[in-house]
């Protein structure tokens, strides 16, 4: 069967975990015998359109303005054209190569006039993999009103996304039950958690903690997108409580909205036990990850609907004892201690995070304990394999493609 996958950013230039979660999805779907087309922007590219091969895959990267790293407005304009320049630069390779189903992405929420153009020319049915609400955590944190009519246009992509799709996949028990009394959207709703190949790094290596000087020291690991919606000042925090701690290093890599913001903080209150580093690939974080010992995150308190950020899948397959900070009644927490996989605390306890992480920095066999259980959670919960098992199901009768 052909699959088309469709999303904003993808392996190998990118970082971001969406786009290492759906090469994962599109490698799996490779391995059962499937066709796997990926859709998917590059601002960079000189030329209106490139297709390439990476592990079995065809990608057709198309020409689009910036969406990373640039000004709200500019990143709104050109998320908006997303649609319109994919089938100007594919439109007739769209006609000559037909699927049977279309998967994408969430965010972004301007894939839906594609969607809708692709099953009309294919006839094919289509999976929405939903993991933001956008705009809704931006209005929870302040950002937007809304009434507004930056609101109101957002909305208007969103919805058209939904339509687009014949089933949604959302990541927690508590956002299916957000979704459901919340949106008029009535589509057939999957709880499709997030996923990962367990792939891990080979243990053994120290290049990076030689290069830090951190010999001796134990590491707490942050990476991914350092922005407002992570709350990265809840980080700063527990490393000013834990400055006292010789042991102990945070070290934060990634790129974002508040990294001046961070950068600023440790300056003004001279956090040397503080790294933060600029945005690294795929490998280069994998095999730092595997040299540090705690996986660390932060979701901001005011978020309404709950995320389960996609950078714990890392932490899970290199075996790392997960400490983190939640929205109230995030349903993340329940996974995670319920695993015996880390410590999670509700985001303005700070006596309890600080609590955590002291029982995590001087108790090196708890450490192991939570490691091989967070490990033995993504066999559990988040495996790429049930992953795509989720999505194939229901859509088309699959193995009649693969007899053909």
């Amino acid at each position: 069967m052909n699959i088309c996958l469709i999303i904003d950013d993808y392996l190998p230039d990118s970082i971001k975990v969406g786009a290492k979660m759906m090469h994962e999805l599109a490698v799996e779907f490779v391995s059962r015998g499937h066709h796997v087309t990926v859709i998917t922007p590059a601002p960079g590219l000189t030329e209106q359109f490139a297709i390439e091969q990476l592990d079995g895959v065809t990608i057709c990267r198309f020409r689009s303005g910036e969406i990373k790293n640039v000004s709200k407005v500019k990143r709104a304009i050109n998320e908006t054209l997303l649609s319109f320049h994919a089938w100007r630069a594919f439109k007739t390779y769209f006609k000559a190569h037909p699927h049977e189903l279309i998967v994408y992405y969430s965010p972004s929420i301007f894939w839906g006039r594609l969607v809708n153009r692709l099953k009309d020319l294919w006839g094919a049915s289509s999976y929405l993999v939903l993991r933001d609400f956008f705009p809704q955590w931006v209005i929870d944190n302040g950002l937007l009103s809304a009434t507004s009519p930056i609101t109101r246009y957002f909305r208007f992509f969103e919805a058209l996304s939904y339509r687009a799709a014949d089933t949604i996949g959302i990541q927690s028990p508590k956002n299916i039950a957000w979704f459901t009394t919340t949106s008029a959207v009535k589509k057939p709703l999957d709880l499709l958690y997030n996923w990962a190949a367990d792939e891990p790094v080979p243990a053994g290596s120290t290049e990076y903690r030689k290069a830090l000087g951190l010999e001796d020291k134990v590491v707490f690991f942050y990476g991914g997108n350092i922005g407002h919606a992570q709350d990265m000042m809840n980080i700063v925090r527990l490393a000013s409580a834990m400055r006292t701690e010789d042991s102990a290093h945070f070290v934060l890599v990634g790129a974002g909205d508040e990294v001046e913001f961070v950068r600023a903080a440790m300056a003004e209150q001279g956090l040397s036990n503080m790294t933060l580093l600029p945005s690294v690939s795929q490998d280069v974080f994998k095999a730092m990850l595997g040299e540090f010992d705690v996986g660390l995150f932060s979701l901001h308190p005011h978020h309404t609907t709950h995320n389960f950020p996609g950078k714990l899948l890392g932490y899970m397959v290199q075996a790392k004892p997960i400490l983190g900070s939640i929205n109230p009644d995030n349903d993340l927490q329940a996974v995670v201690e319920h695993a015996n996989a880390g410590f999670v605390s509700v985001n303005g306890d700070d006596a309890g995070l600080l609590k955590h992480a002291l029982l995590l920095l001087h108790d090196g066999a708890l450490r192991q304990i939570m490691g091989d259980c967070a490990k033995q959670l993504l066999s559990n919960m988040f495996s790429v394999q049930s992953a795509a098992d989720i999505i194939l199901r229901g859509n088309l009768q699959f193995d009649d493609f693969l007899d053909t």
